[in-house]
């Protein structure tokens, strides 16, 4: 009853947005759902569009094209593969013009909602207008944008660099580090994914990700993994890891450390409380940066905060962004302090598509919706009632072994025995198999493939939630 009681608050509260995404459904329909979830296919919230008729390749051609011309790398999710042709805010269209609920946001990186209007407007105006001109020649949309992203951080970031991708972004930021300190050793995580390129794969610390090639450079601490980790939740301890590993595996001195708010790829995993301001203070101390990856995290993601770190209630000298900013369009960015942004100055730096003219109107755009409907608020609404749950699910299925992360970036982990926590990677598999055909997409991580990665678009609505778990429970009862 109290939760019924509470899902009425929620709704009332939010109704407004509920209007605005296309929802009909009434409290009492929505309730009669939830008490049918034993024993009937769980329903999909209404939604007030139709895709028109696909009339592009089939599945086997694209898949066929796919083996002789693409990568021999790429994978895909599902033993069925999924061709998505179209996109409207939360949800997705097959070539069928079947409708899923889009619990993975490509990755973290739909922010505002596929094809949202106001960022395909603010594309399209500027593409008509010029679509590139580098920054040798002067564009207001670099430097509008460049203003806007500056106002959302605290302190004295005021630098942006502009990139392509999060993987450009952390190689450039761990480089400005090396140069202000003078230093060439970084801290990074174990469990950690910074990229894939030069100086990024060296950071990132799962075995998964990495090819054998020189990696120079990068000490990798303890994970202050809550779950897994050997101290628990006690930040304190996982912080002195960083100490000793500064004062026995480097001179003493370092360029800085770069870590996740939350690691995305390793799982959703959020860090053990205390353990950033400790090991930021370590860190400044050995005469190193302190860089935050917000690759994931950031834009409003955690609902709570703007920031991932913010969170923690630290200040990097160094902030990365990537995905979510812009909602979609190939677009990262770095920024800093004026001091440690002079380091570039003392060479010739330069990225051809560093700060696009049409990248930089999408992500302005971004900002905008964000803003305008309320978004982040909606991440933390949404968010503490789909995590809520997902608790309760973890109390009825064994398989469950833990729930964490924030606002609209959370993870579920499936083991096959809670003690010995054992990953449940096939089960892992199969459950995203029986929730793709009854709808959802959810996204998998973690080192073992045995995590579910829910981090939709943010404009996820809590019928969209409860359709989730919903989900979620049939599949696990029919196993």
């Amino acid at each position: 009853m109290r939760r019924l009681t509470a899902i009425n608050s929620l709704l009332k509260r939010n109704n407004h947005l509920l209007q605005r995404h296309g929802f009909s459904q009434t409290v009492a329909q929505r309730t009669t759902s939830v008490c049918e979830t034993e024993t009937k296919i769980p329903k999909m919230p209404p939604f007030s569009y139709s895709p028109p008729p696909y009339d592009g390749p089939s599945t086997a051609e694209i898949i066929a094209k796919r083996r002789e011309f693409l990568s021999p790398a790429l994978f895909h999710f599902y033993n069925t593969a999924l061709n998505i042709v179209e996109g409207k805010r939360q949800y997705v269209f097959d070539e069928n013009g079947r409708r899923y609920l889009d619990a993975f946001g490509g990755i973290a990186t739909v922010s505002c909602g596929h094809s949202h209007p106001e960022v395909v407007n603010s594309v399209i105006k500027q593409l008509k207008l010029i679509q590139h001109s580098t920054t040798l020649y002067l564009n207001h949309t670099i430097s509008d944008f460049a203003e806007a992203l500056v106002s959302t951080l605290p302190g004295d970031l005021k630098v942006v660099f502009f990139t392509n991708s999060g993987t450009e972004a952390n190689e450039l930021a761990m480089m400005m580090a090396r140069l202000y300190t003078g230093c060439n050793d970084i801290v990074s995580l174990r469990n950690s994914y910074h990229g894939n390129a030069a100086a990024t794969m060296g950071a990132t610390a799962q075995s998964n990700w990495k090819f054998n090639v020189v990696q120079s450079g990068v000490h990798h601490a303890i994970n202050p993994d809550p779950y897994r980790g050997i101290f628990g939740s006690d930040g304190g301890k996982y912080a002195s890891d960083v100490h000793d590993l500064i004062q026995f595996g480097t001179s003493g001195q370092v360029a800085g450390f770069i870590g996740e708010s939350i690691q995305g790829v390793g799982g959703i995993v959020e860090l053990a409380p205390g353990y950033l301001p400790a090991v930021y203070n370590i860190v400044r101390k050995a005469g190193g940066v302190c860089i935050a990856d917000e690759v994931q995290s950031g834009f409003a993601r955690t609902g709570t905060h703007f920031w991932g770190f913010q969170s923690h209630g630290v200040i990097p000298d160094i902030v990365t962004m990537a995905k979510g900013i812009g909602n979609g369009i190939p677009l990262g960015a770095v920024v800093t302090t004026p001091e440690i942004a002079g380091v570039l100055s003392r060479r010739n730096y330069f990225n051809t598509f560093g700060g696009n003219p049409m990248c930089t109107a999408a992500g302005h755009a971004v900002l905008r919706v964000i803003n305008e409907e309320k978004l982040q608020e909606n991440a933390n609404l949404v968010g503490s009632h789909l995590k809520r749950r997902l608790t309760l699910l973890k109390n009825k299925h064994e398989l469950i072994g833990d729930v964490r992360g924030r606002g609209l970036m959370l993870g579920v982990e499936f083991v096959k025995d809670r003690d010995l926590k054992t990953p449940a990677k096939t089960e892992t598999l199969h459950l995203m198999d029986q929730m793709k055909e009854m709808g959802v997409l959810v996204g998998k991580g973690g080192f073992y493939g045995n995590v579910f990665r829910i981090t939709p678009p943010l404009c996820f609505t809590l019928f969209d939630a409860d359709f989730l778990v919903d989900v979620m429970d049939h599949a696990m009862s029919k196993m």
